[in-house]
């Protein structure tokens, strides 16, 4: 590694490839810039810009896109893409960005690590439910099975009912046509944990974020895509030595689970015992200054301020030699 090194931070102009708004892509390369001689943006939106960013071979591609699709509708993964073309990345490898893009497989595999997620069910596009069918207590907690910020969350995603849950479930159907997660809903407090790996070591630093989202028309508290979108959620330091060991070896144990590397961020919520369970993984979190859990924690819990965030993540990437990637 060294400041000369060639870095393009990747994003897509497609909305359900990119994970990185155009805003925070911006604001990475001019921190980038302040280290590196040569830092680019790159939109990766089909597998033709894919393989000509393969065939410039960066020094490092920081990443901001999971996967894209091929003219047949088959999943390219931009991970496995570069490292089976010697290319360093920031993040993840192939198979920790797939479970953490399919909620369900993620809350399994923890629970098969031994690690504590609410009970849950898949609801496919057309399905409703019986009585008999649900299988799980009331209240549930109603979310589509894949994507983040809260999307298809709103003060109708607790039911307490069969009617409630169908209908909940039907207006996701209409308005998404996605595949739907409901599991039994945890009515304790919700962190948020954000984990980075320590430079030169397999040790994880794990600093959690107690989150407060305003009350709904319900009395609930949870944070769906307009309190998320708003940046309404109150973020607070969690300062109790017992409960932050907890909540971050929790966090660090469902990291470790889903084989995630680098970083990423761990959604946690208490039951009703005060014992955390997993909520979900979201292993490229926003990386805004001052918007999103990710940086709220690293700077609350240590000090780190933007630009030293950004150069811990590029320096875990460049730390994997080719031969190692």
């Amino acid at each position: 590694m060294n400041t000369t090194s060639y870095i393009e931070v990747v994003r897509s102009q497609i909305k359900k490839f990119s994970l990185m708004s155009s805003e925070s892509a911006l604001a990475i390369v001019e921190s980038l810039s302040k280290k590196y001689s040569n830092v680019i943006l790159t939109e990766i939106n089909t597998t033709e810009d894919l393989e000509t960013l393969i065939e410039r071979k960066p020094d490092l591609v920081f990443l901001g896109v999971m996967y894209i699709e091929d003219v047949d509708g088959n999943t390219v993964w931009l991970s496995e893409q570069l490292e089976d073309a010697g290319i360093a990345h920031t993040g993840s490898p192939r198979i920790s960005h797939q479970l953490g893009l399919h909620k369900d497989q993620a809350k399994q595999r923890v629970i098969n690590h031994g690690l504590a997620s609410a009970p849950f069910r898949i609801v496919n596009v057309g399905q409703l439910y019986s009585e008999q069918e649900v299988g799980l207590e009331f209240p549930l907690f109603v979310k589509p099975l894949s994507g983040g910020g809260g999307s298809g969350v709103d003060e109708f995603s607790v039911v307490r009912d069969l009617d409630q849950l169908n209908s909940k479930i039907a207006s996701l159907h209409t308005d998404d046509k996605v595949n739907i997660l409901i599991e039994h809903y945890l009515e304790g407090r919700e962190f948020s944990v954000a984990i980075i790996q320590r430079q030169d070591s397999d040790e994880l630093d794990a600093m959690p974020l107690e989150l407060i989202a305003p009350k709904d028309d319900n009395g609930d508290r949870m944070l769906s895509n307009r309190v998320k979108s708003s940046n309404e959620e109150q973020a607070i330091a969690v300062n109790d030595p017992s409960e932050k060991a907890m909540v971050s070896d929790f966090a660090i144990k469902v990291f470790r689970a889903l084989g995630a590397r680098d970083y990423g961020r761990i959604d946690i919520r208490l039951d009703e015992h005060g014992a955390p369970n997993f909520l979900e993984v979201n292993l490229i979190p926003s990386l805004i200054s001052g918007y999103g859990s990710f940086p709220k924690a690293l700077f609350l819990n240590e000090g780190i301020e933007y630009d030293e965030m950004i150069s811990r993540i590029a320096e875990l990437g460049f730390s994997r030699t080719p031969a190692l990637v």
